[in-house]
């Protein structure tokens, strides 16, 4: 038997690889498959199944190419309803992988349609549960993406508290949980930064698995919640519907253009230039209205919370060779339209010519100085909600990231603004956007909060409640 997590940090998502006696089986695939293909071939095992936990919406599922490359089967519980090839498997229905069981346990709640998957050994001893987002490591799946009707995100908490006292609960605690997603996932508030545990465990340290009641469980699953990012629903649909093959995609994005071309593209097609370099490097020239999402940070996750429309047709600013690693994560959130690149990156725009930008990113030091001596200058923490709560400046306005395109019309175009975030990329990823949007005078403070809270300045550990931005 031979299970193996497959964990992707930039997403916090965890994909699975089970071989038994020349079969195989891969649980919640990232869209690109190859590698999955490639252990299954070195292993000389036949992908049998592909098993999806539920309809993911925070990235786009490898199933359907997966599928018509390895000729194995993909399976959902019980409610799912796709536009393509798949079984629907009924609760308890079970499945064989070589000397393993695969039973699928209808859990929803998370969705209508999510199943948990109980791995059995060959002695019929459960092993281990693929708990997709019904179950996490320190929490569990968020009640709010599905609510048709009269099912509201308290009556599929509901669902989720009965879902997991029958159907989880009663499994032995030596069972290990293996869960679709880590910490820095949206689709749970408390998730643990172990990617596995014990069902036992869990009982003792899970904040939900302790609730007193089902009412309990209610209210302290759904206290807090903050509204799931814009692009969730649209892979949602993706997921159920299908999509353009993933080689397709990276065909059509991997165009290297000169300048020339870069800039007549931009123009011809409206094409939003993605600057994917460092904060720093970014800062220092740019090319006018692109904005900056960091390769090195949870790059897929904030293009799909802050570029609206999955559609746009994007030009990528990218290091030396990184360009098709920039689409591959485009592509796992549903951003398929990645049409070029530009070769030889930001060197070569500077080298013919072209126009650049710059961001002023100043020292904490500088930036204390700059705030004693005018204390009404305008600062904005753009960090969440619950951060900038956990302690925060006394002058920052809190205008959290994820929402930027709703709090931007707050802003002066002709005022200054001072902006943070924790340590640096997403302060560097709002003054992009905001530069962009025609604000001239942005400047970054490097090191964010991390920096702010060595020196002297004034700052506090509760919410400021006032909404308004100061002039």
């Amino acid at each position: 038997m031979k299970i193996e997590q497959i964990y992707t940090g930039c997403l916090a998502e965890a994909a699975y690889y089970i071989e038994s006696n020349g079969e195989a089986a891969i649980i919640d695939p990232l869209r690109e498959v190859q590698p999955y293909l490639k252990k299954a071939k070195l292993a000389g095992a036949t992908i049998k199944y592909i098993f999806e936990t539920h309809f993911h919406a925070d990235f786009v599922s490898g199933h359907v190419d997966l599928a018509q490359q390895s000729g194995a089967k993909i399976i959902y519980g019980p409610t799912a309803k796709t536009t393509f090839a798949s079984y629907i498997a009924k609760d308890g229905e079970t499945f064989k992988i070589g000397d393993l069981t695969v039973t699928a346990l209808h859990t929803p709640g998370h969705t209508l349609e999510s199943t948990t998957y109980l791995l059995s050994d060959k002695d019929g001893k459960p092993y281990c549960i693929f708990s997709g987002d019904t179950l996490f490591i320190g929490d569990v799946g968020r009640p709010d993406l599905v609510q048709k009707g009269a099912q509201s995100m308290e009556d599929m908490a509901g669902t989720l508290y009965d879902s997991l006292q029958s159907k989880i609960l009663s499994l032995p605690d030596d069972v290990l949980v293996y869960p679709a997603h880590g910490a820095g996932s949206a689709c749970g508030k408390h998730m643990s930064k172990e990617t596995f545990d014990t069902l036992g465990h869990q009982k003792e340290v899970n904040y939900a698995l302790k609730a007193v009641d089902k009412n309990d469980f209610i209210k302290q699953v759904t206290s807090g919640m903050l509204p799931p990012p814009q692009y969730f629903a649209k892979n949602a649909f993706i997921n159920k519907h299908g999509y353009e093959s993933f080689a397709a995609v990276q065909k059509k994005g991997l165009i290297p253009m000169d300048p020339a071309d870069f800039e007549a593209t931009v123009n011809h097609m409206g094409a939003l230039i993605l600057d994917t370099r460092d904060a720093q490097d970014f800062a220092k020239g740019f090319i006018p209205s692109s904005i900056n999402i960091g390769l090195n940070g949870q790059f897929a996750p904030w293009v799909g919370a802050l570029i609206t429309d999955l559609k746009q047709p994007l030009l990528l600013i990218v290091e030396d060779g990184m360009a098709e690693e920039a689409i591959t994560r485009l592509a796992r959130v549903g951003y398929d339209e990645t049409i070029g690149y530009l070769e030889g990156g930001i060197a070569a725009w500077i080298t013919a010519g072209k126009d650049i930008e710059t961001i002023t990113s100043i020292p904490v030091s500088e930036f204390e100085k700059i705030l004693n001596a005018d204390p009404q200058v305008k600062v904005l923490d753009v960090r969440k909600t619950g951060e900038y709560e956990t302690g925060h400046l006394e002058v920052a306005a809190t205008r959290p990231l994820d929402y930027i395109n709703d709090w931007t019309n707050e802003i002066d175009p002709a005022g200054t603004y001072y902006v943070h975030c924790a340590g640096g990329y997403r302060s560097m990823v709002a003054a992009s956007i905001l530069k962009a949007r025609g604000v001239e005078h942005v400047i970054d403070i490097a090191g964010g909060y991390a920096a702010i809270k060595s020196t002297d300045l004034k700052q506090t550990d509760f919410t400021v409640t006032s909404k308004e931005l100061i002039r």
